[in-house]
């Protein structure tokens, strides 16, 4: 449980129009910062909520970056261009698009001071679990494009903290799910997997049983970002996720009677595994609970429940 909260601070968050944005936005809103949201669409693609500015720009300009930057005391960076899927097909997209930005962003942060927070990746950067669940001493041996590119931040992270006084915080998070989530994006099972039954489509599953995540709900994702941002060691690495592994099969089996109550079948469609997908990712979140005091609040049940209701009522919308 946080202790206290920090009233009247200045905010930044970078990719916070997205779909853990928003939920993470409400949060910090509600502790009393001023907060800033800084995307690159003209509008968010998630509706900025009530008492934060929305900035429409890319934070790899650097006059637009160091602006905002001189008005602020904490910063969050969310944003990332890409997904697994698109940086397997382009590596060198994916470094070129995501590294020197956020490289200058960490040079701009620790020039003025600032407290920063990176939200890196826990389902890619550990790479084939050599045990579980994985804590943060885990060797980290990713095996996409994605999962090397947010180490390769994490690194320069340090780099910065040891020889520019990079004040910052990193966390790894586990799969998020539920409302807002859309589907048909490249990531997020859960909500694809929905969409996929009441469109009356075939779930794709890479493999018999497809590969084993440790899903959390998006609030409870917010939730230990704002509470590593409040609570959280300078320089210190938090997994973010609930210790529970489900495969794609597992989630598909727990989903089956809460579809048949809408009346929606499951049909699956077995495709070849893909050679970028690690096979099981399961996080301990011990420090964190440790560090901070936080913990999930939602059961995993009743987050589908939630997820469900809401693509069934904005199913024409997909």
């Amino acid at each position: 449980m946080i202790s206290k909260f920090s009233p009247g601070l200045t905010t930044l968050v970078i990719g916070g129009g997205g779909y853990i944005g928003h939920f993470l936005v409400a949060q910090l809103v509600a502790s009393g910062r001023n907060v800033t949201v800084l995307g690159r669409s003209a509008k968010p693609r998630y509706e900025v909520p009530l008492g934060a500015k929305y900035i429409a720009g890319d934070f790899a300009h650097k006059n637009l970056i160091c602006n905002i930057l001189n008005t602020q005391q904490e910063v969050i960076h969310l944003a990332y261009a890409t997904v697994p899927n698109t940086s397997f097909e382009n590596p060198l997209a994916d470094l070129e698009q995501n590294l020197p930005a956020t490289v200058q962003l960490f040079a701009e942060v620790a020039r003025r001071g600032l407290k920063l927070v990176l939200v890196s990746s826990g389902g890619t950067v550990y790479g084939e679990a050599l045990s579980l669940p994985i804590s943060e001493e885990h060797p980290t041996k990713p095996i996409s494009p994605y999962g090397v590119t947010k180490l390769t931040l994490e690194s320069y992270a340090f780099l910065y903290a040891m020889t520019h006084n990079l004040r910052f915080t990193c966390v790894r998070p586990a799969n998020a799910y539920g409302t807002g989530q859309r589907p048909f994006i490249g990531q997020g099972f859960i909500a694809t997997a929905i969409a996929s039954s009441i469109k009356g489509s075939a779930i794709k599953v890479f493999g018999q049983a497809g590969s084993v995540r440790d899903y959390l709900y998006v609030s409870d994702v917010a939730s230990g970002i704002f509470h590593a941002l409040e609570n959280g060691k300078l320089s210190e690495i938090y997994n973010l996720g609930s210790e529970v592994g489900l495969s794609n099969m597992d989630v598909i089996e727990i989903m089956r009677p809460i579809m048949k109550d809408i009346d929606c079948d499951i049909k699956v469609e077995h495709l070849p595994k893909r050679g970028f997908d690690v096979s099981t990712n399961i996080l301990n979140s011990q420090k964190l609970k440790s560090h901070t005091g936080w913990g999930p609040k939602v059961h995993f049940l009743d987050g589908l429940l939630t997820t469900r209701d809401w693509l069934w009522k904005h199913r024409h919308e997909f």
